[in-house]
């Protein structure tokens, strides 16, 4: 069994590392690119399920991919609700908040780093991952974090060691019956 975290290819504020949590930015021409090249990556991978966020940056990227079975939404793989910081890089936060740290501080008017772990957590409930089948999830960067936190059953502040490159796969699966992390952040 594998859980793959899939993140959505380019779009103009990942380009400008700004904080794109419900705002419906659609992908580049790049990201169109790349969502088809994740494709080839997972090319002979049968998947029991194919979850994407309801974000057509996440969506597009699933479809564009061509895995199967079709995606279908789920809303507990929104990106993190950033608040008034929605838009913004996290060194314009950090000009009136230098210590500002999202995965211990998380955003005013917006979710706490727990909240989103939970959501994740409540995924895989969901989901209820069998033994040998796989899982894709087509989502968004610090969400994904959150679902890999969840599933390795650590405290939240490991998300912010844990980077997600756009148009990247990563893979949770087991080691002697313990959760763990099989591929990180192949792009």
């Amino acid at each position: 069994m594998a859980i793959y975290l899939i993140r959505h290819g380019e779009t103009e504020w990942a380009l400008h590392n700004r904080h794109t949590g419900s705002t419906d930015i659609p992908l580049t021409k790049r990201g169109e690119e790349q969502a088809r090249s994740l494709g080839s990556k997972l090319v002979g991978v049968k998947f029991a399920r194919v979850l994407s966020s309801p974000l057509q940056r996440a969506k597009v990227t699933a479809d564009l991919s061509g895995v199967k079975p079709e995606a279908e939404i789920s809303p507990l793989l929104i990106e993190f609700d950033y608040g008034k910081y929605e838009g913004i890089t996290s060194a314009e936060i950090q000009r009136d908040r230098p210590d500002w740290d999202l995965w211990r501080d998380g955003c005013p008017g917006g979710e706490s780093p727990q909240q989103v772990v939970d959501r994740g957590r409540r995924l895989l409930e969901e989901l209820a991952p069998q033994r040998e089948e796989n899982y894709a999830l087509f989502a968004h960067g610090h969400v994904l974090r959150a679902v890999a936190v969840a599933y390795l059953g650590t405290p939240v502040g490991l998300a912010r060691h844990l980077v997600v490159k756009v148009a990247s796969i990563s893979i949770l699966s087991h080691e002697h019956d313990v959760p763990a992390i099989e591929v990180w952040d192949l792009a």
